[in-house]
């Protein structure tokens, strides 16, 4: 994120646009796994508290976007006991390489877990050369 930019708080902008969110309001980086397969480059992104709705993934500028945004309110009216989480949407923007095919690109949002998966082109993928 741009850090010239005025952050507000969330329940202030509840009903903002996606857009509008990502620029204004405050977000947190998830914990995020990558690794990698001989077909398929596999992201992991732990976003607690959302559902496949509240989470919005797009490919612009050579780069996977990540965001997620919470029920503000929803979060707030539970009576916490113990709070460790930090409330707030989520954003993170990954480069990603050329030797991604991106039309193939499939994504599963599970458990508050979001699961993506990066086909790497046929060209990059290792190949086994048979002897005769």
């Amino acid at each position: 994120m741009d850090d010239n930019k005025e952050l507000v708080k969330v329940e202030e902008n509840g009903s903002q646009s996606w857009e509008k969110s990502i620029g204004n309001e405050c977000c947190y980086a998830p914990a995020v796994n990558i690794y990698e397969t001989a077909d398929d480059y596999m992201l992991t992104a732990d976003m607690p508290g959302l559902n496949k709705e509240d989470v919005k993934i797009n490919i612009e500028d050579g780069s996977l976007v990540i965001f997620g945004k919470i029920k503000f309110k929803e979060m707030m009216d539970k009576r916490y006991i113990l709070n460790e989480s930090a409330i707030g949407n989520y954003y993170r923007k990954f480069n990603i390489s050329d030797s991604i095919d991106d039309t193939r690109i499939e994504a599963k949002m599970e458990n508050g877990q979001l699961n993506i998966r990066l086909p790497k082109h046929e060209r990059v993928k290792p190949k086994i050369i048979e002897i005769k």
